[in-house]
């Protein structure tokens, strides 16, 4: 069987090709590397990092070394101790942390969660519903801002955590984290309330102390960083328990030997975006505007998922391409070497429409056709123009043989 797949896999490949030039959009599911952060894991495996960073003879200590030098990298970048730092290896394992580790003694069973929260959020949360928890999800507007009204109105003395993503990962929605926290410590100041910042490292300024947050996550690929790396924000004090148990290493809460070569370039990463945040920001801003405004000028029928200007991650462009399928728009475009990602990351292999689309009303078809592009400060604007270019005769091809076409005055036929 195993075989049969491998087989089908290279066929599939051989009959798709290799494009002569790629755009890689996809930053969502994956991510382009900054050469720098490649190489400090090709140091890390080449060097010295082949030690074990709990061991104490040169290799271990060098290998936690290179450990400690990126927690230092990433505690400056969002304003903490190293110490509240505990690693993971991705955003997923961070959020799940937060959620499923949080110390259950206060005998608070209810958990807050905003209604476009990442699934490694949500399902964590509705897990704990087999054991008496109640999950309460705090719908937003049209533009993904949390309804603020309803959120006070559900949190109260029973209330054990308000988690609320301060830049959603599909949408690039800007919360107004500070406000948001405000209310809710105002209301109740034992309150525990995490935010999955993976997709707002590197995009807006993040001061982990000023936003007065518990809880944290990032994720190394989410900023030109390797895949393998994640990292939760612990403040000082709050009581978080294991989820997972085996033998410890440097790290308390993720028993087991660490990625230091993947966290090696999260530091990386992390250095370079400290160095350069202002230029990587305006670049990315002016790439995001210029794909975004390239799209829906040039191609019938679309319409902007999410906020606009500033309220807006400046990585991000979700557009909705109506009278075409998402998934198909994606192969389509593979095929001319650009890849983006259709709907949801998370719900794109199941073919269920993205929950952060149908939240913000989005209809079915809407949502099933939208397609998710990220850029990054690695992108050129040759390679937005690129994108804007071979967009209009892709979907011109899917809508000439879709059953749903446009007829004049804009209603739908078929």
């Amino acid at each position: 069987m195993a075989s049969d797949v491998r087989v089908g896999i290279r066929e599939l490949l051989e009959t798709h090709g290799k494009p002569t030039r790629e755009v890689y959009l996809d930053s969502e599911n994956s991510g382009m590397i900054f050469p720098e952060a490649l190489k400090s894991m090709v140091d890390a495996y080449k060097e010295s990092f082949t030690g074990h960073p709990s061991i104490t003879h040169r290799r271990g200590w060098e290998s936690y070394e290179a450990l400690y030098k990126a927690s230092s990298n990433i505690a400056k970048f969002i304003n903490c101790k190293p110490d509240e730092l505990a690693f993971t290896h991705n955003g997923t394992e961070a959020n799940n942390l937060a959620v499923l580790g949080l110390n259950k003694e206060s005998g608070r069973r209810n958990i807050v969660v905003s209604a476009i929260e990442h699934l490694s959020v949500i399902f964590p949360a509705e897990q704990l519903q087999k054991y008496g928890y109640k999950v309460i999800k705090v719908p937003v507007d049209q533009e993904g801002f949390v309804n603020l009204d309803f959120l006070m109105n559900n949190v109260d003395k029973d209330t054990l955590l308000v988690s609320v993503g301060a830049v959603n990962h599909e949408i690039g929605t800007i919360q107004d984290l500070r406000a948001i926290v405000e209310s809710v410590k105002d209301k109740d100041e034992n309150i525990i309330f995490h935010t999955d910042a993976c997709d707002a490292l590197g995009r807006i300024g993040l001061d982990v102390k000023k936003l007065n947050v518990d809880l944290a996550s990032f994720s190394s690929h989410k900023v030109c960083g390797p895949k393998g790396a994640g990292v939760l924000y612990i403040r000082e004090g709050v009581k978080v328990e294991p989820i997972i148990h085996g033998q410890l290493s440097t790290q308390k809460l993720w028993p087991g030997l660490e990625n230091v070569p993947a966290i090696a370039g999260f530091g990386k990463a992390i250095e370079l975006f400290t160095s350069n945040f202002d230029s990587y920001v305006n670049r990315m801003t002016k790439l995001r505007d210029s794909l975004i405004q390239g799209i829906l000028s040039s191609v019938e029928y679309t319409l902007l998922n999410g906020p606009s200007g500033n309220k807006r991650s400046p990585d991000n462009a979700n557009v909705s391409v109506l009278y075409c399928e998402g998934e198909a728009l994606t192969v389509e475009l593979s095929l001319k070497g650009i890849y983006v990602s259709s709907g949801s990351a998370c719900t794109s292999r199941i073919l269920q429409p993205s929950h952060v689309l149908l939240a913000i009303r989005r209809e079915f078809h809407e949502a099933h056709g939208s397609i998710l592009m990220k850029v990054t400060p690695l992108h050129s604007y040759e390679d937005v123009q690129y994108v804007i270019e071979n967009i209009p005769s892709v979907v011109q091809r899917l809508r000439s043989i879709s059953p749903l076409k446009p007829k004049e005055g804009g209603e739908d036929v078929g």
